[in-house]
């Protein structure tokens, strides 16, 4: 390990690091009952899908196309918006991930932006869906 690596390891939050490296709720959910979508300026991409049981987020897992501050945001979204009611995921703002997080770097706040703005896309997807049940067997891509 060089210094330039120690220093990455050293200068971010046990948090941050958590979140940059888990994987384990990246995945594809054919048939979600809420997906979003949200492409920042940089060109990174996250999608979120909801599975929602009675008015309950019970699992939420994404797919991102971008650097590891967006997985980190993309990861700290997840873990706030599941088990909540879906009224309170709605309350979930970037200023939250980016306090969870302690160490994203200020300039890559628009990280957490892209993050929540996917969450409250698939917020809205599954509004939408309660309302008109028969698009739940569309697919998404």
């Amino acid at each position: 390990m060089n210094d330039t690596d120690a220093d990455f390891w050293n200068r971010h939050s046990d948090h941050y690091l958590e979140m940059a490296f888990r994987t384990d709720r990246m995945e594809v959910v054919e048939k979600p009952d809420g997906y979003g979508r949200n492409t920042g300026d940089c060109g990174d991409t996250v999608e979120i899908f909801l599975t929602v049981e009675n008015d309950r987020i019970r699992w939420v897992s994404f797919l991102i196309d971008g650097c590891i501050n967006t997985r980190a945001a993309a990861n700290t979204v997840a873990m706030m918006a599941e088990g909540k009611p879906v009224e309170k995921a709605w309350k979930i703002t970037p200023d939250d991930v980016a306090n969870y997080l302690e160490t994203l770097p200020a300039d890559s706040y628009h990280c957490a932006e892209l993050a929540v703005g996917a969450l409250y896309r698939a917020l809205t997807d599954y509004r939408q869906k309660q309302r008109n049940p028969w698009q739940k067997s569309y697919p998404l891509r």
